[in-house]
């Protein structure tokens, strides 16, 4: 007997009636307080999550490129608690919107499509048990050392070197001079500019 492989929840989300949006860098994708109609999930470019601090601070919930599902959690809410917004970079911003009725419709109905999000919910559990772990870490070196080992020490590419700075719970500036500083221990020519 041929095992087949359960569909992944991008799979299911696929084979329902989605609507696809183009966004432009910094766009809009929905806003802290506004109520949950949809889920998406990124199939061309970033989107980020962000929540924004009173004293003008940012921190990035989610950094959702192609393939991952934004802000999973918040079907079960009524409103969104931070904002998304469209990543800046080279490559265009495409996100797929299913109705949120449509969603929990199809899990009640399909038992395959349930396991599948509960699945996806667990991973996403993990991760941001990860990246908290990663945020009590005292120095920037150090967050950034972890950030890179569970990202297969691969920084993202400079555009968004500014966003991973909030991710880290750092500011810019911080994470640039760190930059700068490994560059200047491997010998690597241009360390002192200004890397954003």
């Amino acid at each position: 007997m041929i095992a087949i492989m359960p569909l992944s929840l991008i799979a299911h989300l696929n084979e329902l009636p989605w609507r696809e949006l183009q966004l432009t860098a910094g766009e809009r994708l929905f806003s802290r307080g506004d109520p949950v109609a949809a889920l998406y999930w990124v199939t061309s470019g970033g989107v980020l999550l962000i929540r924004h601090h009173g004293n003008g601070a940012a921190l990035v919930l989610q950094r959702a490129g192609a393939g991952d599902v934004v802000a999973e959690a918040s079907l079960f809410a009524t409103a969104y608690h931070c904002d998304a917004e469209a990543a800046s970079g080279h490559v265009p911003v495409a996100v797929r919107s299913l109705s949120r009725p449509v969603v929990l419709r199809h899990l009640d109905e399909a038992p395959e499509f349930a396991s599948a999000l509960a699945g996806h919910l667990a991973r996403a559990t993990q991760t941001a048990r990860l990246r908290a772990e990663v945020l009590t870490l005292r120095t920037v070196a150090a967050r950034l050392d972890a950030w890179l080992a569970i990202h297969d020490g691969s920084l993202p590419e400079r555009g968004q070197w500014k966003s991973l700075a909030y991710e880290l719970g750092l500011s810019p500036e911080a994470l640039y001079r760190e930059l700068a500083r490994r560059r200047v221990g491997d010998g690597a020519a241009g360390a002192n500019r200004h890397p954003d």
